[in-house]
């Protein structure tokens, strides 16, 4: 019996070993910030926002003058007949070269604030895109939790399984003993032999899931795992269910993003409807030909499109019909953020359940597998019931850790559906990436020398290629 709590002993210890901090042991905040650092993702998402920074720079350009340099020249030559009487005639080429220079300006004076609304347009949607660079940068740090945990788990059924290796070996041997003093039939060592074979094949799997995981770990993260730290203490969420959803339908990225797609959407009809009214547009202009005359003019003219086959009316029309769509959109957001927060509520709950029940499952397995050890040893039990007794404390061990990790993994998925599992929330102590900086440099529309080279000294420090 005491050889029997020694074995189970040094099996408890091969899983404390596996999960036993080092000196340059890996934890989880470093697993976050490397996935945050190396995301290929965020980066793409990152470039598609300057993209849509540069937009709202397009639409402020349409509220300022257009100037133009224009030099032209043009040759002509002219050939003339004239008649010089009774049938004779005579040939004249009269040749030009015409040349000149000059600037134009345009510039809408008035349009019922269509370029005005589209630049508001312009700056909803940069809004709304940061939004769902937020909802990108969750989804990248719940992946590297999620690879966190599975690498640690893996690693913890690796263990479990060299230990029931190690325990069902010992039986084998065990009862080849017996069998040689005749105690046992070669029944019994043939099962040991057999359940030998099914530890190995499990063994075996179990390290191919490690491998597994250890590839999900470095595609999220940009490395391998080495030697990771246990799992942290878990993360604050809600006091209640209520709270978390109340938190959720304030915070969230998508509903964010949803509103802010509403307010594009309302613009866009006021547009359609600003299309149907008429503009005014100044022009003034500069001219030098090659005589060294000059002409300067100056000149609005209103114009208002009258017909134009239905199309303004059908655009308008669309922008309602956004409009409606977008709004029942958000309804759609906030019924699913709701429900997405009630569902990682519930998981949590429920792995919490499952871990008090798995640690009382684990003592009476142990209990159980210890007294049907000891009765084998007495010929009460047969190598089966030793087997079978094995085996209910492997799977009940593999209940708990597994538990754990559900748990763990719930309880970001609870940070997640509230729309809290960034960098800032989470204070990872890294520098994130500003998305107003970009927005800040280009909003008014600049042209190139010393803005462009603020632009790329932005880019720089932002991380940009």
């Amino acid at each position: 019996m005491r050889g029997i709590r020694m074995l189970l002993g040094a099996a408890a210890s091969c899983v404390a070993l596996s999960i036993a901090p080092a000196a340059s042991a890996e934890t989880l905040a470093d697993a976050l910030i490397a996935a945050y650092q190396n995301s290929n993702l965020m980066e793409q998402n990152r470039a598609l926002l300057r993209a849509t920074d540069e937009d709202v720079a397009v639409a402020l350009s349409a509220l300022r003058p257009v100037i133009s340099f224009v030099a032209q020249s043009s040759y002509a030559n002219v050939r003339s007949y004239r008649s010089l009487g009774f049938g004779a005639a005579t040939k004249d080429n009269d040749e030009s070269l015409t040349s000149s220079i000059g600037l134009t300006a345009e510039m809408t004076l008035y349009d019922f604030g269509r370029n005005a609304l589209a630049l508001e347009a312009a700056k909803e949607t940069v809004l709304a895109t940061r939004e769902a660079l937020v909802d990108l940068e969750q989804n990248v740090l719940l992946g590297a939790v999620q690879a966190y945990v599975d690498v640690r788990l893996a690693e913890d059924i690796v263990a479990l399984r060299q230990s029931n290796n190690r325990l069902v070996g010992q039986e084998l041997q065990a009862s080849q003993d017996r069998f040689d003093v005749g105690e046992v039939t070669r029944t019994d060592v043939a099962l040991a032999e057999a359940g030998l074979a099914e530890a190995r094949a499990g063994l075996s799997q179990a390290q191919g899931d490690l491998t597994i995981a250890r590839e999900a770990y470095k595609a999220s993260t940009g490395v391998y795992p080495v030697n990771l730290a246990p799992l942290p203490p878990a993360p604050a969420t809600a006091r209640s269910l209520e709270a978390a959803r109340a938190v959720a339908l304030r915070t969230h990225p998508d509903i964010r993003q949803a509103q802010r797609n509403v307010t594009i959407a309302e613009l866009n009809v006021a547009r359609g409807k600003a299309a149907m009214r008429p503009s005014l547009t100044g022009s003034l202009s500069l001219s030098l030909n090659e005589a060294g005359n000059e002409t300067s003019r100056a000149g609005v003219s209103l114009s208002q499109t009258l017909y134009a086959g239905g199309q303004l009316s059908a655009t308008y029309r669309r922008a309602l019909a956004l409009r409606d769509a977008q709004r029942a959109s958000l309804q759609q957001a906030g019924l699913v953020v709701a429900q997405n927060v009630g569902v990682a509520w519930s998981n949590v709950a429920v792995a919490s359940s499952s871990i008090t029940a798995g640690d009382e499952r684990v003592r009476a397995s142990r209990t159980a597998f210890d007294g049907v050890r000891e009765e084998a040893t007495l010929g009460a039990r047969t190598t089966l019931d030793v087997l079978d007794a094995e085996q209910e404390l492997l799977d009940a061990q593999f209940s708990l850790v597994s538990a754990q990790a559900s748990r763990h993994v719930g309880t970001y998925q609870v940070l997640f559906t509230m729309g809290l599992l960034t960098v800032d929330h989470l204070r990872l102590g890294i520098p994130t990436y500003d998305a107003a900086a970009y927005y800040n440099a280009v909003k008014n529309a600049p042209a190139t020398s010393p803005q462009g080279k603020k632009l790329d000294r932005i880019l720089k420090s932002i991380g940009g290629n």
